[in-house]
């Protein structure tokens, strides 16, 4: 039977997938589980729970707070709020445990649950496993004065807004800039913008009007066309793209051209030693960064670790080793200062702020690092969990790994979110990478077709 928590958390088509009783169940399941890992005191546990605009965060948000409350734990219902909005609630309001309703990047009728931890952090995978493992199992349910008690935070924007803008010391060091956000019709229309115009840019915001249908909707940083073109039109310095739960953050320079995660890592780690404030001269990032991130790092004097896919792991590699930064190449970038995990606005200041400190563009900035082509096949309709296992789809990736040397990189890995095998191939051009890439997924369909 497939873990039914993934990458990020649960996730699946809303009411086919994940249902308003599985939403219950798992609330009901993490409460006990987290208290039986020493994360409450002794009184009655505090949670927070937030939510993007999704139509059907609005029946999942009921769920959730049901089954929280129904467990003994009061509840502050925070709204619609970015999910690092929520991690820095959970911290803030010195809470047990935290809830995000999100689906992140995907589709609107799709939507999932995470879960944070005391301080914030996302969940390891043991408590995750036992979270699953405690579902559907019988409990002793509190009645009268022991059932939780549920609360609204109506000034849970301004809060997060105040720190995201704390993060850069005086209000308006913006300010001369002219940018160019991207909401996604999602869960940062109203901070994003906030933000940013607290900080003295120009602002000029696209997306930011949810209805709750149209989130990541030919927009954000999955849909970035309207971006290029918007920066240019408006001759903007600046084009920051968020998604739906604005945990991520992309990048368009003054040209319209795109600067993706491993991009704004090279730029803020860079920044960050020349201040002293990167932590081992390391930044962390995962497997699936570009090898031009790589090669930069090294040509600057600073040590990239690698960890699997998911900003939870670069986490994890963070907080074991006091590292300072870290993140993905799809946007997702932890500055541990500020946040524990990633957040969209708060990398998208900090990259900003950059610009203003050196008085240099976005793309000269982003000249630091080559980024090598890279070809990436998604291969549907596969068994994923038998593609490191399988002797002969291992064979295949050894020799072109073999083949292309210390030229590129070849990755191939099962989605942690999506039913099918990833096939990530780097070469010095784009048809070497194509060639291997489609050879390798050809044999993935080959041997893994379900």
């Amino acid at each position: 039977m497939a873990r039914l928590f993934g990458t990020d958390g649960v996730r699946g088509v809303a009411n086919k997938d994940l249902t308003a009783e599985l939403a219950l169940d798992l609330s009901v399941a993490a409460a006990h589980i987290l208290g039986e890992a020493g994360a409450f005191a002794d009184r009655r546990p505090l949670a927070v729970v937030g939510r993007d605009p999704r139509a059907s965060g609005e029946f999942l948000e009921a769920a959730v707070v049901a089954g929280l409350a129904s467990a003994g734990v009061d509840v502050v219902r925070l709204g619609v709020l970015p999910t690092p909005a929520t991690a820095f609630l959970v911290n803030h309001l010195g809470a047990d445990l935290g809830v995000m309703l999100s689906a992140s990047h995907n589709p609107m009728p799709d939507n999932g649950i995470k879960f944070f931890s005391r301080g914030g952090v996302k969940l390891d995978d043991y408590l995750e496993d036992a979270i699953e493992a405690r579902l559907g199992e019988d409990w002793v349910r509190p009645t009268g004065a022991s059932v939780g008690r549920i609360t609204d935070d109506l000034g849970a924007i301004e809060t997060y807004v105040a720190h995201l803008v704390s993060s850069l010391g005086t209000e308006g060091s913006l300010q001369g800039l002219k940018i160019v956000i991207d909401c996604a019709n999602g869960a940062a229309s109203v901070t994003a913008p906030e933000a940013f115009a607290a900080q003295g840019a120009d602002i000029v915001a696209i997306h930011a009007d949810p209805d709750g249908l149209n989130i990541n909707e030919n927009c954000g940083s999955t849909h970035m066309e309207d971006l290029f073109a918007r920066v240019v039109a408006e001759g903007a310095d600046l084009g920051i793209a968020l998604d739906g739960d604005a945990d991520r953050c992309l990048a368009v320079d003054h040209e319209g051209h795109l600067v993706n995660g491993d991009q704004i890592m090279a730029i803020l780690a860079i920044a960050m030693k020349e201040e002293h404030r990167l932590h081992s001269d390391t930044l962390v990032a995962t497997v699936m960064s570009n090898l031009g991130l790589i090669n930069a790092m090294r040509d600057n004097g600073i040590r990239v670790d690698q960890t699997k896919v998911g900003d939870r792991y670069v986490l994890e590699s963070m907080n074991a080793n006091g590292f300072a930064l870290g993140g993905e190449q799809s946007g997702h970038v932890i500055i541990s200062e500020y946040a524990n995990t990633g957040d969209g606005t708060l990398t998208g200041l900090h990259l900003a702020a950059r610009m203003l400190a050196t008085g240099r563009t976005l793309a000269d900035l982003a000249s630091v690092m080559t980024v090598l082509p890279q070809v990436m096949i998604n291969v549907r309709g596969v068994d994923k969990l038998r593609a490191g296992i399988d002797t002969e789809v291992q064979s295949a990736v050894s020799a072109a790994a073999r083949t292309l040397g210390d030229n590129g990189r070849v990755l191939l890995r099962p989605s942690g979110t999506e039913p099918l095998v990833r096939v990530m191939v780097e070469a010095p051009t784009e048809q070497i990478a194509r060639e291997h890439a489609e050879s390798l997924a050809a044999k993935v369909r080959e041997r893994l077709s379900l």
